[in-house]
C-alpha cells in the first residue's frame, strides 16, 4: 500500500506543488520563501519521518501570510489523500517535547473531523523574521484540510524559537504514531462507527 499523495496548488497568491510520503525516512526539500517555515518544516519531516518536498512561490512581498496558510492547507490535503480511508491506522497520537527551558505537547485524531485547540502565547511579534501569529493560522489550515482534531499546548516556555520549535516536533511525532499501522486492525477503520467522517 503506497501512502503518498502529490498537490498542486495555483492562485493569485500562491504556485506551489508538495508531494508526501507517510512511511519515508524523514528526507526533505522545501522551499516556500519563508526561511523559518522552511526550517520548521524540515524538522517536521525528520521528526515524523515522512518524506516532504515543497516548492512554493508566493506574494511575500506582501506579507507571508498568504503562503503560510497556503502551505498549511497544502500539507492537509496530501495527509488527507495519503490516508485514504485511514484503515489499519493507530488514529490518535500524542507526543511531549521539550526545547531547552520550553515543554510543548501535540494530541491528534484523524478522525475525519476537523477541530483545532491551539493552547499557546507568544511573548514576541516575529521570530526570525516569522511572524508569531501565523502558526496558529498554519495549524488551522492545516487541520481543516487534513480533516483531523489537532491540540497544540504549551506547559511552559520562554524563548520563542524554542516554543515553535517544541510545538513543530511535538506535532510531527504525534502525527508519525497516529497515521501509523496497527497490525491487529488489519484493513479495519478504526472507529465503532466502521466509518471514520470527512
Amino acid at each position: 500500500m503506497s501512502r503518498t499523495a502529490q498537490v498542486q496548488r495555483k492562485t493569485k497568491e500562491i504556485d506551489m506543488s508538495l508531494s508526501l510520503s507517510l512511511d519515508g525516512e524523514g528526507k526533505s526539500d522545501v522551499s516556500t520563501q519563508v526561511p523559518f517555515l522552511d526550517h520548521m518544516l524540515t524538522l517536521f519531516a525528520a521528526h515524523g519521518q515522512f518524506d516532504l518536498q515543497i516548492a512554493a512561490k508566493g506574494d511575500v512581498e506582501v506579507d507571508n501570510h498568504h503562503t503560510v496558510e497556503d502551505v498549511g492547507i497544502c500539507l492537509g490535503q496530501a495527509f488527507r489523500e495519503a490516508l485514504g480511508e485511514r484503515r489499519g491506522i493507530t488514529r490518535f497520537g500524542e507526543a511531549t517535547v521539550p526545547m531547552d527551558e520550553t515543554l510543548a505537547q501535540a494530541v491528534v485524531d484523524l478522525s475525519g473531523r476537523p477541530y483545532l485547540v491551539f493552547n499557546v502565547k507568544f511573548t514576541v511579534e516575529k521570530v526570525g523574521g516569522f511572524e508569531a501569529e501565523l502558526a496558529r493560522e498554519f495549524f488551522q489550515a492545516f487541520s481543516v484540510h487534513g480533516g483531523l482534531n489537532l491540540h497544540l499546548n504549551l506547559l511552559y516556555g520562554v524563548n520563542n524559537h524554542h516554543i515553535l520549535e517544541a510545538l513543530f516536533k511535538a506535532w510531527a511525532r504525534a502525527l508519525r504514531r497516529a497515521v501509523s499501522l496497527d497490525p491487529r486492525l488489519g484493513e479495519r477503520v478504526p472507529s465503532s462507527k466502521g466509518k471514520l467522517d470527512t
